[in-house]
């Protein structure tokens, strides 16, 4: 990186908001690989996220903000103060009381709230996943999945009550509640319901993209076609591949 910065032009130029659309974007791919369980594209990725940090340390210390030394013993000392049960005597029944001390020990540290440390820009489904685990931290939680449940199919209620007052606010604000809800049982399902919904786009573009390989092949052409026609189609797809 010393190298690059001082001999290669695209390099020399980078800033942090420059490099801040490739890093998200690196991390993407990252979890891309993870979904896949694609092994040698975890280990690619991960190596492209630490050039991203060794590139945003190298900008720090050109600005004698911080040095890669002071990144990582910030965390490690972060780590050591955040296991009390490791470092400092504390002791814990399971990894629930320790996700408890965690919490309480950010608000010791100056969080101002349990949700404060859920990023802003978060895609809408992993931050509900996060405002819900961070709110059971302090006992703001269901007892078991089947009430959870129950509160999922009041909200498909209050979603179909706002569809025929023909409310589209209304719609909208359920169907986000109803989203939430899910969220929230696939938590207690213990499944990553982000993960959970990106395996199926994976799965509808491997359909999708077989059926106009099929339509190709047998000279149709999907404008053409009805629904029922498609369907029987996306359904010979299916059965073929499962």
């Amino acid at each position: 990186m010393e190298d690059l910065r001082e001999k290669c032009p695209w390099d020399r130029k980078q800033t942090i908001q420059s490099l801040r659309q490739l890093t998200i974007e690196e991390t993407y791919e990252l979890a891309d690989a993870i979904t896949e369980e694609d092994w040698q594209g975890i280990k690619e990725e991960l190596g492209d996220l630490l050039l991203h940090i060794v590139f945003y340390a190298k900008i720090g210390n050109e600005r004698n903000e911080f040095t890669l030394s002071e990144v990582i013993t910030g965390i490690s000392d972060k780590l050591v103060a955040r296991h009390p049960h490791i470092y400092a005597g504390a002791t814990v029944k399971n990894e629930e009381d320790v996700k408890k001390n965690w919490e309480k020990l950010k608000l010791k540290e100056g969080n101002t709230s349990i949700l404060s440390g859920v990023p802003v820009s978060l895609p809408a489904m992993v931050k509900a996943m996060r405002l819900q685990e961070k709110a059971k931290q302090v006992g703001f939680e269901w007892e078991n999945k089947d009430q959870v449940w129950e509160k999922v199919e009041e909200e498909i209620a209050e979603l179909n009550e706002g569809i025929e007052e023909q409310n589209q606010l209304k719609i909208e604000e359920e169907f986000g509640d109803l989203l939430f809800s899910l969220v929230n049982y696939a938590r207690f399902l213990q499944i990553d319901a982000e993960n959970a919904l990106e395996r199926t786009n994976k799965k509808f573009i491997r359909r999708f993209t077989r059926m106009e390989e099929e339509a190709m092949k047998n000279g149709l052409d999907l404008y053409a076609m009805t629904l029922e026609e498609l369907d029987s189609l996306w359904n010979t797809i299916k059965h073929k591949q499962e």
